[in-house]
């Protein structure tokens, strides 16, 4: 990623392989970069930005949305999870996990399933911050997972198949003042012990925050943090 930020000029360019994607806040600017490459390397300007490494972008009048939506349904096809039945919840409460996991020890035989499955819903997070508790949940069994972290990354999978298409809305918004809520706790982790406090977190960006959002708030990472 390369960045221009001079005389009140911001210009992005993000290369990817063959991929480019060239964006800012002056249009003057951003049509002389792309005559530069042009002449250098023979681009083709594809217009709009519609999709960009497995993330799709769409616009609307309230702003623009970015969703992973193709790749989702491509991840639940992958292991069979496309006709599934779907759940309301990307993972149980801890002390039911804990309880589980404390019952069936036994480590798993195919590891390098496991990982790509984690690996693909990390990329998949980009996009699903709701999946994000559970995702990092299963990322600290990278090397030593066992049944029971299998089971849990394919009930996410069913969580995935209620909403395959949500994904982050940037709204027009002149303030894009990022708020953060945290849930602050002391060894919230049963199996370890530990304070789990900057997994449990929320962020706001460009949103009013007001008073009455707080209680909601504090709802929203009980249930995401579990």
């Amino acid at each position: 990623m390369y960045v221009l930020s001079r005389n009140g000029v911001f210009i992005v360019l993000l290369v990817y392989v063959d991929d480019i994607v060239v964006t800012g806040n002056n249009i003057d600017e951003v049509d002389k970069i792309k005559a530069v490459l042009n002449s250098n390397f023979q681009i083709k300007d594809l217009g709009k930005l519609k999709y960009f490494l497995g993330i799709e972008v769409l616009y609307n009048k309230s702003g623009v949305c970015l969703n992973q939506r193709k790749y989702c349904l491509e991840l639940l096809s992958e292991f069979g999870y496309l006709a599934c039945k779907p759940i309301k919840t990307p993972i149980e409460q801890s002390y039911l996990i804990t309880a589980k996991i404390s019952k069936n020890l036994s480590v798993l035989k195919n590891i390098t399933g496991f990982q790509k499955l984690v690996g693909k819903l990390i990329y998949l997070s980009l996009t699903r911050p709701d999946i994000s508790y559970a995702v990092q949940f299963l990322s600290q069994f990278m090397h030593s997972p066992t049944e029971m972290h299998l089971q849990i990354a394919l009930r996410l999978l069913r969580y995935l198949k209620s909403g395959p298409g949500c994904g982050l809305l940037f709204k027009k918004d002149d303030k894009l003042d990022l708020v953060g809520f945290v849930d602050s706790d002391w060894a919230k982790c049963l199996s370890t012990r530990k304070s789990v406090t900057a997994r449990n977190r929320v962020l706001f960006l460009g949103l009013q925050v007001r008073q009455n959002i707080v209680p909601c708030v504090r709802q929203l990472v009980r249930l995401c943090g579990c």
